[in-house]
């Protein structure tokens, strides 16, 4: 009796090496072109003029203050971002509510709102003409065009950030440990210490770490409420464009190198988080997150 032959599978498209070379040498490319060389760039035009001028551009007061202001926003937005993030993952995927759905609408939405429109809404609730403004400025309280609403729009566009990275992670482990906790007497915060953040710490260090590199980068929000007042109210991406505007490319290209080094250390992070854990869980907490959207 003559058996049966074996059905062969067709070949897969990866399988096939002419295609699997032409499509990474295309991505080498690409990215060569796209990431690595405005980086190089960055770096050669930063240094064009002789190591004085660069540091004298680094040095220079108006320099020093939009760095301090960059960082001042990132010291107050991070934190604050980090409780919020925590504490919306906490309540989306420990508890079941009313109005837990419109609550993953609110937090995305700085993601599909463009940063100048947050900052013009910001004119339209503190600005003079706006819901507050005339009564903050009664009290000689100044929002916009000053430290606060700077702060306040690097809050809003970088709200999402820490809550996205946990919430999945969140949602996958489930509830089991927390109940058990609460079953033997833990309180909740005793809970959250010893069980919750033991398991979502390297999500939440990655997600501030996301964050902290979104705050130092952001342009669209602040411009619109900081008033672009040099040496008082520039941030560093600000700072950057007056540099260029005024004709002072060497100038630009040295501040500009200073977020360049942030994106580099932001990117050495995330590889030293991917490796430590943050990745491989990341990784089955979307798919578990997918998986139960489209059941």
């Amino acid at each position: 009796m003559s058996t049966p032959a074996t059905r062969r599978e067709p070949p897969r498209v990866g399988d096939q090496p002419l295609f699997r070379r032409l499509l990474i040498g295309v991505v080498l490319v690409l990215g060569a072109f796209l990431i690595l060389a405005p980086l190089i760039i960055i770096g050669v035009e930063a240094f064009a003029k002789g190591w004085a001028v660069y540091r004298d551009t680094i040095t220079h007061p108006d320099t020093r203050h939009a760095i301090m202001l960059t960082v001042l926003a990132a010291l107050v937005a991070v934190p604050v971002n980090t409780v919020f993030g925590i504490a919306a993952a906490w309540a989306i995927t420990k508890f079941d509510f009313w109005g837990k759905r419109f609550l993953l609408v609110v937090i995305e939405i700085p993601f599909s709102v463009s940063p100048i429109v947050a900052g013009v809404a910001y004119l339209f609730v503190y600005g003079l003409q706006g819901i507050f403004g005339p009564v903050l400025d009664e009290y000689g309280v100044k929002i916009l065009f000053a430290i606060p609403g700077i702060i306040l729009a690097s809050m809003f566009v970088t709200a999402p950030f820490v809550a996205r990275e946990l919430i999945p992670l969140m949602q996958a482990q489930g509830r089991d440990l927390e109940e058990a906790a609460t079953s033997l007497g833990a309180s909740g915060w005793r809970t959250f210490f010893s069980v919750t953040l033991p398991n979502i710490k390297w999500a939440l260090l990655y997600g501030v770490v996301l964050c902290n590199a979104r705050v130092m980068g952001e342009f669209g929000a602040v411009s619109v409420v900081s008033g672009n007042i040099r040496g008082q109210t520039n941030t560093l991406p600000l700072h950057i464009e007056l540099l260029y505007h005024d004709y002072q490319a060497a100038g630009a290209f040295a501040s500009a190198s200073i977020l360049a080094l942030i994106a580099v250390f932001t990117i050495i992070a995330k590889v030293a988080l991917e490796r430590q854990g943050a990745g491989r869980i990341r990784r089955p907490a979307l798919a578990a997150n997918t998986a139960e959207k489209t059941s």
